[in-house]
C-alpha cells in the first residue's frame, strides 16, 4: 500500500514574499505621511507665491506618474528588487535634497527633492503587484489586500515620526523630519534583499509576444480595471485634499479636521484585512461596484450638509469606497494579462492612475477656492465633481459584466 506524498503549498514563496513586502510597506510607507503632512507647510514657508504652497505635493504625484513606466520596465527585465532599490534611492536623495533646501531656504531645491520623492511613491505602488507574483489565482486578492492593510501601520507611524523629528534641527523647521526620511529609505532598502520574486522568463523566439499598449487598453477587462482604479483613487484624493480646507472654512477647529482625516485613513486601510477574502468569494467586479456605490454615498452625505458629523461620515465612506474600488481594480488587472505583459500593463496602469490623481489634487484646491467664494460652495462643488467620474466608471463596469454574460 503506497502512501500519498504530502501536497506542497503552491503559495509558499508568495507567502514569504508577502512578509517582506508588508515589512517594506510599514517601514518605507511611513515616509509618505511625512511628505504629505509637511510638504504644503514647507512649501508655504519657502514659496515666494502663496498659491504655490502645495506644488511640492503635486510634484510628488507627477514624479510618481512619470517614473511608473520606467520602473515597471526595469522590473520586467531585472526583477522587482532592482526596481524597489531604485525607489529607495529616489526617496533617500529626495529627502536629503528637501532637508538641504530647508537649511538654505531654497524653494527650487525643495521642488526638486519632492519630484525625486515621487520615484519612491511610484515604487511603493508596485508592492501590491509584487505580492501576486507567482501566487495562485485564489491567493492573489488576499496578498494584495494584506499589502494594502500594512498601510494602516505606516499611516500611524508617519505622523508620529513628524512629531518626534520636525523640530530636531531647530531653529530650522522640518529639516529633521526629512533626514528621518533618508534613514527610513536606507533601512528599508535592506528588506528587499530577502525578496524572492520570480522574474518573467524572456519570451522564446517562437513564443507569444506582449501586446502593444493600444491593444492592451482595448482589452475590455484591462481597460475597465484601469478606469475603475483611476476613478477610485482620484476621487478619494479630490475629496480628501479639500476636506481640511472645508472643515476649517466652515468654522471648525484644525483639531477637528485632523480627527476627520484620521478616521478617513483608518477607513482606507482597516478593511484590507478582509477585502481580499471578499474578492475571492464574490469576484472583483462586485467588490468594485460596491466601492463605487459607497463613493457615491460619500458624495451624497457631503452634499447633505456641513455639520461635523457630515464630514466624519462622508470621509469614512470615502475611505471604505476607495479600499473596495482600488483593491478590486488591482485584483482584476492582475488576472487580465499574460506574464510577458506584466511590466507593460502595470507601468501603463500606474502612469494613468497617478496622472489622474495629480490632476485631482490640482483641481481640488481650485474647486474649493474658486467656486462660489466660500467654503460651503466650494465643498459642494467638490462633491458634485464626483458625479461624472462615478457615472463613467459605473457604466464601464456594467458594460463589461453584460458583455461577458452575452458571450457565455
Amino acid at each position: 500500500m503506497s502512501v500519498a506524498a504530502p501536497l506542497l503549498d503552491p503559495d509558499i514563496r508568495a507567502r514569504r514574499n508577502l512578509r517582506v513586502l508588508v515589512a517594506a510597506q510599514v517601514i518605507l510607507g511611513s515616509q509618505m505621511p511625512v511628505s504629505f503632512i509637511l510638504g504644503g507647510l514647507a512649501g508655504q514657508m519657502l514659496s515666494p507665491i502663496g498659491c504655490l504652497a502645495t506644488l511640492p505635493i503635486s510634484l510628488i504625484v507627477f514624479g510618481s506618474m512619470l517614473s511608473a513606466p520606467i520602473l515597471s520596465n526595469l522590473m520586467q527585465k531585472r526583477g522587482r528588487t532592482a526596481g524597489f532599490l531604485v525607489g529607495t534611492a529616489g526617496g533617500a536623495l529626495g529627502g536629503a535634497l528637501c532637508a538641504w533646501a530647508l537649511i538654505v531656504g531654497s524653494f527650487g531645491l525643495f521642488l526638486a527633492g519632492s519630484a525625486l520623492s515621487g520615484l519612491y511613491m511610484s515604487a511603493q505602488g508596485f508592492y501590491r503587484f509584487a505580492a501576486t507574483d507567482g501566487a495562485s489565482e485564489g491567493y492573489r486578492p488576499k496578498a494584495i489586500s494584506w499589502v494594502m492593510a500594512a498601510g494602516l501601520a505606516s499611516a500611524i507611524v508617519g505622523p508620529q515620526l513628524v512629531k518626534l523629528t520636525a523640530d530636531a534641527l531647530a531653529p530650522i523647521p522640518f529639516a529633521g523630519a526629512y533626514l528621518a526620511v533618508v534613514a527610513l529609505n536606507l533601512l528599508g532598502a535592506g528588506v528587499f534583499w530577502f525578496l524572492d520574486s520570480p522574474r518573467p522568463a524572456p519570451p522564446a523566439a517562437d513564443g507569444p509576444r506582449a501586446r502593444s499598449h493600444w491593444d492592451l487598453v482595448r482589452d475590455p477587462r484591462i481597460g475597465v480595471a484601469m478606469l475603475c482604479g483611476m476613478v477610485s483613487y482620484a476621487l478619494m484624493n479630490l475629496v480628501m485634499t479639500s476636506t481640511p480646507l472645508a472643515i476649517v472654512g466652515c468654522g471648525f477647529a484644525t483639531a477637528d479636521a485632523a480627527n476627520v482625516v484620521s478616521a478617513h485613513v483608518l477607513a482606507m486601510f482597516a478593511p484590507s484585512f478582509f477585502t481580499g477574502n471578499l474578492i475571492a468569494r464574490f469576484g472583483a467586479e462586485r467588490i468594485i461596484a460596491t466601492g463605487l456605490v459607497i463613493l457615491a454615498c460619500a458624495g451624497l452625505v457631503g452634499l447633505a450638509g456641513v455639520e461635523l458629523t457630515n464630514f466624519f461620515v462622508a470621509l469614512v465612506l470615502l475611505g471604505l469606497g476607495w479600499n473596495f474600488g482600488f483593491i478590486g481594480a488591482t485584483a482584476m488587472l492582475t488576472g487580465a494579462h499574460r506574464p510577458e505583459e506584466r511590466g507593460r500593463v502595470q507601468g501603463m496602469n500606474d502612469f494613468a492612475v497617478f496622472g489622474l490623481v495629480g490632476l485631482a489634487s490640482l483641481a481640488s484646491g481650485g474647486l474649493m477656492n474658486c467656486i462660489g467664494g466660500d467654503a460651503v460652495a466650494g465643498w459642494k462643488a467638490v462633491n458634485l465633481a464626483m458625479i461624472p467620474m462615478l457615472a463613467l466608471a459605473g457604466s464601464a463596469l456594467i458594460w463589461l459584466v453584460l458583455s461577458r454574460r452575452r458571450t457565455v
